[in-house]
């Protein structure tokens, strides 16, 4: 467990985890398009376990980080102090039972989920008292917020100059005689670089799984893709602009974490605890903002299943205004939370340490993050999929009318960065002016699970590619 000031208390947690273990698919090396697959009881047993460890760390009143008012591991599941949302795009239902298998790890089974009758008798929940968090399944036609690489154009000519560079030509080269070697290996799958992602999950799906396949890999064949794949993907999901298109993982997903930061410290809500399923991509743009790279402590790699960052939201015993830290474990390999020191601009972590004020994150983290769906057609220049016909065309007639653009459903996902950055400027100043600084509740509205769909409450916020010359040696995780 991650040790923790004695001066500061956690007041809410922004959980960012992996799905687990689950069958092979298939990726477009250009759109990143995926086909279907399904999780494994392998993948289940690993959430499960990872949403165990999170309850000792967060539910538990007698852990250093225990999360302030938030009902204890020993108390039944409140449904106002938590949302959870997961990705259900791209690789068909491993991140939904994912999501489902890690909640279960972090809320048990327990007899307090019961009601007594008028009869006097007494029921407890089915399976001993299981207990149904909602899950809120995002998805991708309706809200851009956890799979914003799919269909955006910017991405794709981003992922194409990539491919184009020389620095990835002579990748392709150094690379050329592994690949002659690996054709019995990769199941029909073509043997160039930037296909590394389908090349590498073939083998490791079928390590893991095949016991013939597992006895005939060359056992350095595995570790040199490794190699590959984590800088292959670097490459494509990471951008050296802050606000670039190579970010758009992350950028899309800021809004949500802002907008739980600032319910984090809200009397008037109940918020806690956010808990976000999510594929590999967006956290390697996370890495690549917060700069957790820079100095090693995080790889340049793709994260391994049920990797986890958590931004922890602190209070401090002084009364000054919240900080931001952030963990990282890498699977269920790693067995403790890591706290890991931030370098962004208006931030330098190596002098000024892992707790970053929560008014100089939103500065430095607001204006890059992606608040709408039209926000999102206009920085992928994507004009008819994903809802942005509907998008456009209503900004296109506000425009014209001069009046306020009326958000259509599906144009809808967040209200603006710059408004939300600068009213949480000067929220933090007024309570830092009058030394208040409070935290409470107001009861989480539901999603509707019935449909798919989730409301839209949250709030924050192509050309030449300049790649990451300093990812020119492999790394390995």
């Amino acid at each position: 467990m991650a040790s923790s000031s004695s001066s500061d208390n956690v007041i809410g947690v922004v959980i960012m985890a992996r799905h687990g273990d689950r069958r092979g698919y298939y990726q477009s090396p250009v759109t990143y398009t995926a086909s279907d697959t399904i999780i494994t009881p392998l993948g289940e047993a690993k959430e499960w376990q990872l949403g165990a460890l999170l309850r000792s760390i967060y539910l538990n009143e007698s852990s250093s980080s225990y999360v302030q008012g938030i009902a204890p591991y020993t108390s039944a599941f409140n449904l106002s102090q938590v949302q959870v949302y997961a990705d259900n795009s791209g690789e068909g239902s491993v991140i939904m039972d994912s999501a489902a298998a890690l909640v279960q790890g972090l809320w048990q089974a327990t007899d307090l989920q019961n009601t007594t009758l008028a009869n006097g008798s007494t029921i407890i929940s089915p399976l001993g008292g299981y207990q149904y968090v909602p899950i809120n399944s995002v998805s991708p036609n309706e809200d851009i917020t956890l799979d914003s690489t799919d269909q955006c154009k910017a991405f794709t000519t981003h992922t194409t100059t990539v491919y184009n560079s020389s620095i990835f030509q002579a990748k392709q080269e150094e690379a050329a005689s592994f690949f002659s070697e690996l054709s019995p290996y990769v199941g029909g799958r073509s043997l160039e670089l930037d296909n590394m992602w389908n090349i590498y999950d073939y083998m490791n799906v079928q390590s893991i799984h095949n016991t013939t396949f597992a006895a005939a890999l060359p056992s350095e064949y595995l570790a040199q893709a490794r190699d590959l794949v984590d800088w292959q993907q670097y490459q494509v999901f990471t951008d050296p602009s802050f606000d670039g298109i190579g970010n758009i993982g992350f950028r899309t997903m800021l809004p949500g974490i802002l907008n739980s930061f600032k319910q984090f410290q809200n009397a008037s809500t109940g918020l806690k605890l956010s808990y976000y399923a999510i594929s590999y991509k967006p956290f390697l743009g996370l890495f690549n903002m917060t700069g957790i790279v820079n100095d090693g402590q995080v790889p340049q790699a793709v994260v391994d299943y049920a990797g986890t960052t958590v931004f922890e939201l602190r209070q401090p015993s002084s009364g000054s205004e919240p900080t931001v830290r952030l963990l990282f474990k890498n699977g269920t390999a790693a067995t403790e939370y890591s706290p890991v020191t931030m370098s962004f601009s208006g931030w330098n972590g190596a002098q000024s340490g892992t707790d970053v004020p929560l008014s100089t994150f939103v500065s430095a983290f607001a204006p890059a993050a992606i608040n709408s769906t039209l926000d999102w057609c206009q920085a992928c220049g994507t004009t008819t999929e994903r809802g942005c016909a509907v998008a456009l065309a209503a900004a296109a007639e506000t425009a014209s009318s001069g009046g306020h653009q009326k958000i259509s459903k599906v144009g809808a996902g967040f209200l603006g960065a710059g408004l939300t950055a600068a009213v949480f400027l000067m929220a933090l100043g007024v309570l830092a002016f009058l030394g208040v600084l409070t935290v409470g509740g107001r009861r989480w509205r539901r999603k509707r699970a019935a449909s798919g769909s989730k409301e839209k409450i949250r709030s924050a916020s192509g050309g030449d590619v300049e790649l990451h010359s300093e990812a020119n040696s492999l790394s390995k995780v």
